[in-house]
């Protein structure tokens, strides 16, 4: 039996609706499509505030996604220390950090040669 394949647009659009649903804050979406040594399409990477917020986050989206889409993360991990959490979508890697942890390891540093969008938040 074969997986249906979900739009990829539309998954970041259900990811991006989980993680403001619980004020995720500083939202990028990094696009890894023009890097060869890329190991998916796109990391959304984004920070709690806290052990709580970061799981509520990763909760958030899994329930979204699982809604809108019926689809499920290929790998979840982190949740037990909920400092970084990884959820592997395949073609979308999902890091949900708390801030410091986030600013210790500079995902978006280390892929620099990645197109960048920052997504607003009102809250």
């Amino acid at each position: 039996m074969t997986k249906k394949a979900v739009n990829t647009d539309v998954l970041l659009a259900s990811i991006i609706k989980g993680i403001e649903e619980v004020k995720g804050n500083d939202i990028d979406i990094l696009d890894l499509r023009g890097i060869d040594t890329a190991v998916c399409d796109y990391f959304i990477i984004c920070n709690g505030n806290s052990n709580t917020q970061v799981n509520a986050i990763v909760n958030s989206i899994q329930k979204l996604v699982s809604k809108e889409l019926k689809d499920k993360p290929w790998h979840v991990e982190g949740t037990d220390n909920a400092e970084w959490v990884l959820m592997d979508y395949v073609d979308v890697v999902v890091h949900v950090f708390q801030k410091q942890i986030r600013e210790f390891y500079n995902i978006e540093g280390l892929w620099g040669d990645a197109q960048i969008t920052t997504i607003p938040t009102n809250y």
